[in-house]
């Protein structure tokens, strides 16, 4: 207790000392009997004795309020330590210098307020790193999605904790990378294939999930989106396929009707982009709408118009064929067989007894199976036709001998006179022992 203190309750004893000396005075005047007086004195001493009371329960309820701020406070100090994975504050047993209960707590609420605050931080770095799983895990498994349960107790808070969750965002992220290549060069080959088919691109992809057809936002990366995608490429790629052959048989048979009616070719060029895709792979043909069903039904237009104006033209198509098989045998100098010329009778074609167009196949036929035979025989056909050109030059000399002019200077006698000296020397080459049946 300390000495002003100590003179204040001194001044307050005097004060009540006086005080009872007044009262007793006053007792006295009045003539207060003992009892009374007594009573009064014990009564006066109970009052004093419960404001005692009264200041100690008070004194102890701010000891034990006290001791439960301070147990809390290192309790809760502790608590965050522990979870944050920190070493243990003892404020008290690093400051052995205060004193009392208040110093204590007075002494422990700024580490608690500062590793509160700590605490606070670290816990806003675990939220952010949750929530940033959650979204990108709903985004690559929404089918099979569960909530990433948050540790509301926030019983670990340590570095360790937050660098696992880390590395487990870091590996979803690199499968959302992944799985978003994936998507991304499907979404290439459709729009590639959507193009070339004139299909709608933006309604292909949503009907596998809204999400793709946006440009901006995030996209769905499921397993479920990308099997889609997928299924989606390969049955446009067969429609594709499909198509593709449908163009090119129909270029053949463009070409055909072509070479066979002679068509300019300033109308072949029309088509130019139909023909050079005749042999084309599946690959090779990226140009926008050349597959379109439209593009198609147009080439297909065009072949059947060519089909009507071949039909109009049979008549002169067959006489055509049938004189190019001539020329062939002539040029192969193939002899008999001439029978096949009755298959082809104009009468018969004019009656509507064959059909045209199968004349024309057999001509082709017949073409076909005279040029393998010309072919076949080219050394000989080489030989007769260089005999035949020397006979026939052998026959000009003879004439030429038999004239008795032939050196009479005249126009153009030097011309004859060289003709003659190449006569010679060409009669001269050919083989006395020539067998004519090897020519045949």
């Amino acid at each position: 207790m300390s000495s002003a203190v100590k003179d204040q309750l001194q001044q307050m004893s005097t004060t009540c000392d006086s005080l009872l000396l007044e009262l007793n005075v006053i007792w006295d005047e009045v003539g207060e009997p003992d009892m009374a007086r007594d009573r009064m004195l014990l009564e006066l001493e109970q009052e004093c004795l419960d404001v005692y009371k009264r200041k100690v329960d008070q004194a102890n309820r701010c000891r034990a309020q006290l001791r439960q701020a301070i147990a809390e406070a290192e309790a809760e100090l502790a608590g965050i330590c522990s979870a944050m994975g920190e070493p243990p504050i003892h404020v008290r047993q690093s400051n052995q210098k205060l004193q009392g209960l208040r110093e204590v707590l007075n002494a422990i609420v700024p580490y608690l307020e500062e590793m509160r605050k700590k605490k606070v931080e670290r816990w806003d770095q675990f939220v952010d790193v949750i929530e940033q799983i959650k979204k990108v895990a709903s985004e690559i498994r929404p089918a099979d999605f569960v909530p990433f349960r948050i540790p509301v107790d926030q019983s670990d808070l340590s570095l360790r904790k937050l660098e696992e969750l880390t590395k487990e965002l870091q590996s979803l992220q690199k499968e959302k990378s992944d799985r978003l290549k994936q998507v991304m060069e499907h979404l290439n080959t459709l729009h590639s294939l959507c193009e070339v088919l004139g299909v709608d691109f933006k309604q292909t992809v949503n009907e596998v999930h809204p999400s793709l057809g946006e440009a901006d936002g995030s996209k769905n990366l499921s397993n479920c989106t990308i099997e889609s995608l997928a299924s989606a490429a390969s049955r446009l790629r067969e429609l594709k396929v499909q198509r593709m052959q449908k163009l090119q048989d129909l270029a053949s048979s463009m070409l055909e009707l072509w070479n066979l009616m002679d068509t300019p070719l300033e109308e072949q060029q029309m088509f130019q982009n139909v023909t050079c895709n005749i042999a084309a792979s599946e690959h090779e043909i990226t140009e926008p709408n050349t597959l379109s069903i439209d593009f198609l039904s147009y080439v297909e237009s065009e072949v059947l118009r060519l089909e009507q104006l071949k039909a109009s033209k049979m008549k002169d198509l067959v006489l055509k064929k049938k004189t190019e098989l001539e020329e062939h045998r002539r040029r192969a100098h193939l002899i008999g067989e001439e029978g096949y010329a009755a298959e082809f009778s104009d009468e018969a074609i004019e009656a509507g007894a064959v059909d045209p167009s199968l004349v024309l196949e057999q001509i082709e036929a017949h073409i076909a199976t005279v040029k393998e035979e010309a072919f076949s025989r080219k050394d000989i056909l080489e030989k007769v036709e260089r005999w035949l050109n020397a006979c026939e030059e052998e026959a000009w000399l003879e004439d030429y001998n038999k004239d008795d002019n032939r050196y009479n200077a005249g126009r153009g006698a030097h011309l004859t006179l060289k003709r003659a000296e190449k006569a010679r020397i060409l009669v001269n080459k050919i083989p006395g022992n020539i067998c004519l049946s090897d020519f045949y």
